[in-house]
Parts: C-alpha cells; structure tokens; sequence
C-alpha cells in the first residue's frame, strides 16, 4: 500500500536523524572509502555477475555539475545501478560527480544505523505524503554544484509501467534550471519486488541514458507548480517512450 493509499503511515513521523560533530568530520574519509571502495565490488556483483545488466546511451550523459537525474522507481535499490554504472569510476576522482539521492525518511533514515550509512551515499531524507519543503531547498541546494537523481513517482511501480510524476521535481528544476537527463530502469522490479529483502539473480536489468529533456519553454511562463507539473510530466512521457524502446529490444534479444 502506498502512502497516498494509507494516510495514517503518510503522517507517521520517522525518528529525526542528524550527523553529528564527529561524523560530520569524518565524513569526508568515511564517505569516500565506502563508496569507492566498500559499495563498488557488492554493487557489480549483484548487478554484473549474479544479474545481467546492460547500459544504452551512457556517453548521452554529461559529467558536469548542475545535473538532475530523474528516473522511473521499480524498487528500494534503485539508485545503486544509476550511481555505479554512470558515474563510476569517474567520480573516485571528481567527487562532485557522486550523486546525490533523495530518499524515503520512512524507509532509510528510521534507525540511527541506517541513517549513517545512507548519509555515506549522500541521501537526503524526504518525508513521504507531504510537501517536504527542507528537503527540496536542500536538494536545489546541492543540486547547483554537483548531480542529484530523483524519482519523480514517489513511490515504487507495483506493475512495473511508468507512473505520473510529482510536481516536487519540477519545482526543484525552475528554481535551479539543471540539465534533465531522463533514465529508464527496466528489471529492477524483479531484482527486489516489492515485500522483498533479498535480491534474486539472474534477472536482466537495463539502464536506458536519454538525450537532456529541453523546458526551457515551460520555464519561461515562470515559476508555478502547473509549470512544473508540466515539465515533469514531459520527463515523465520520455521516460516511458524509453521503456517501450527497451521491452522492443528485449523482444529481440531474448
């Protein structure tokens, strides 16, 4: 049940989680040995050799700063395969390019345990339900010196079609005006279904890179959230123009 489903879970409030002085510190250390070199053997292990996963298009992405990845969301490990098989290795020496992720609060920062560890892989908490106004100032934030990606549906797809996005996103891309690159993720949903702990193997995931969405139309009517519904809603339908591209190709490379 999602959390527009189910009001009473939308408004539970996770446990705040804040690094403190000593973390924030060692941050900078700790951060980078376990993204580079702690995360990268587990990542293409799941995703290399025990699943088949396949990227088109990733010379279409610019490593430059004041980058928004938005992405379609089939399940809770989404964004390792964006981060490691777009940015890596690259971003071993350019830390800037390590993105950043927004994240369900609910489901990644509830305990202090996991709150450190995906504060390591540069999550920002997003309370689910509601319109978390802190974490999009400060995903504009860090979105103008370096890369986020967001899933502008909110919640994971239970039928694995691109759903509608959320205005949020497009909020964020009026106020910071990025480059808007849309991914498509396809097999994810059956790498960790929903209700899932464990990954299963041998599923073929796909990674489809698009060309930067323009908007620059849509921005020029100003800064309103119909304009930003817009903008994302045209992410939104190239997104699932790549879906339909990538399941044609499946057809013939079975």
């Amino acid at each position: 049940m999602t959390d527009r489903e189910n009001p009473k879970r939308a408004s539970a409030s996770p446990p705040d989680w804040a690094p403190g002085p000593i973390t924030r510190r060692l941050t900078p250390v700790t951060r980078w040995i376990i993204t580079n070199f702690v995360a990268p053997p587990c990542v293409f292990l799941l995703f290399g050799l025990l699943n088949r996963t396949r990227v088109y298009g990733r010379r279409r992405i610019r490593h430059v700063p004041n980058t928004l990845v938005l992405s379609n969301h089939q399940s809770m490990i989404d964004s390792f395969p964006i981060a490691y098989y777009l940015f890596f290795p690259e971003k071993m020496f350019r830390p800037e390019l390590a993105p950043w992720n927004a994240a369900a609060a609910e489901n990644f920062f509830k305990n202090p345990f996991l709150g450190w560890v995906f504060h390591q892989f540069q999550c920002i908490p997003v309370r689910r339900g509601r319109r978390d106004l802190s974490a999009m100032i400060r995903s504009a934030g860090v979105l103008r010196a370096g890369i986020l990606t967001f899933f502008p549906e909110g919640t994971r797809s239970r039928d694995g079609q691109v759903g509608r996005g959320r205005a949020g996103a497009g909020m964020v891309i009026l106020q910071t005006r990025p480059q808007v690159v849309p991914i498509t993720l396809e097999g994810l949903d059956r790498v960790l279904p929903i209700g899932s702990r464990l990954p299963r193997i041998g599923q073929r995931v796909s990674i489809y890179v698009g060309r930067p969405v323009p908007y620059d139309d849509l921005a020029a009517e100003g800064r309103s959230r119909k304009n930003a519904q817009q903008i994302v809603d045209r992410v939104m339908e190239r997104i699932a123009f790549q879906q339909r591209v990538l399941r044609r190709l499946h057809r013939r490379r079975p």
